[in-house]
């Protein structure tokens, strides 16, 4: 048996507000006497930005800008140096959740080109001769729902035909089809489900599969300019095959934790999120709506 270490936070789910003290307790097991040089545990927060293949080089000044961005950091001595005897030695700790001087505590999110981490880091020091150890853990960042403005239902109609799709089309091509429905809010609150109904009234071929996507939509950079990329998050299906016409479909799907979170707009970044609905007709074809919704926790 080798010495190892690890963190565990008292909360099970791990979820954690500004102001919180983040409480827990530091477990080493070691099958003999060891000697150190002291045991520190640091709490970090971090956003990193980063620039997709196709947009380096465009923005050379973005360089500076896509740097980690420092939210919190606390250094917390948990030990001097001393002695941990043979066995399993626990020992507790407490650090604040407060942001670093003038920055802003932003949610856990994990994004493609936007991703924002908070981790614990407890570093055992050894001697020269010996290798020090070394834990990491992370844990969740959410607002407090009491200080989030409160999502006001925002209802969308919306009718899909031929003519109302948007960039270069040739008509002719396209079949003959009348999609209509509803969004019942594109204001959404991320712990609820985002819900509506869409209707087939006709279609002069048969429709092979329709489709719900939730996509993210990241954008970096600074005065000289910005870089936008749109990825997919998830992609549900919520009919299959050629169903009946002039019958609702319920549009149902829940937020995935960590991948979404509060629609964010900030200096040198933003994070928002779109829903497309999109349907597929059996010769290949799709047509998709898309709508732009606005993510708050309350």
């Amino acid at each position: 048996m080798s010495t190892s270490i690890d963190i565990r936070v008292k909360k099970a789910n791990k979820i954690y507000h500004e102001g919180d003290s983040i409480t827990g307790t530091i477990v080493i097991q070691t099958p003999g006497e060891i000697k150190h040089e002291g045991i520190t545990l640091t709490m970090e927060g971090l956003v990193e930005l980063q620039l997709s293949p196709r947009n380096v080089g465009i923005f050379e000044a973005f360089y500076n800008s896509v740097k980690p961005v420092q939210i919190c950091h606390v250094v917390v001595e948990i030990s001097g140096p001393g002695k941990i005897p043979s066995g399993k030695t626990d020992i507790p700790f407490e650090v604040p959740l407060l942001p670093r001087g003038n920055k802003t505590i932003y949610e856990t999110y994990h994004g493609v080109f936007v991703y924002i981490q908070y981790t614990l880091k407890c570093d055992l020091k050894r001697g020269f001769l010996a290798k020090g150890l070394m834990k990491m853990a992370e844990f969740i960042v959410e607002y407090k729902p009491s200080n989030c403005t409160k999502a006001v239902p925002k209802k969308v109609d919306f009718v899909i035909t031929p003519e109302s799709l948007e960039g270069p089309r040739d008509l002719g091509t396209i079949p003959r089809f009348k999609i209509s429905g509803f969004i019942d809010s594109v204001v959404c609150c991320i712990t609820k489900p985002f819900t509506g109904q869409i209707k087939i009234e006709h279609t002069e071929i048969p429709i092979k599969s329709i489709e719900l996507q939730l996509v993210r939509v990241e954008t970096c950079g600074c005065a000289e300019g910005y870089a936008k990329d749109v990825t997919e998050i998830q992609s549900i299906q919520i009919g299959e095959g050629n169903v009946a016409t002039n019958l609702y479909i319920p549009i149902y799907m829940i937020f995935p934790r960590l991948f979404t979170c509060p629609t964010l707009i900030t200096t040198n970044f933003k994070v928002e999120f779109e829903i497309n609905v999109v349907v597929v007709f059996e010769n290949d074809h799709l047509v998709s709506e898309n709508f732009p919704i606005v993510l708050t926790r309350a």
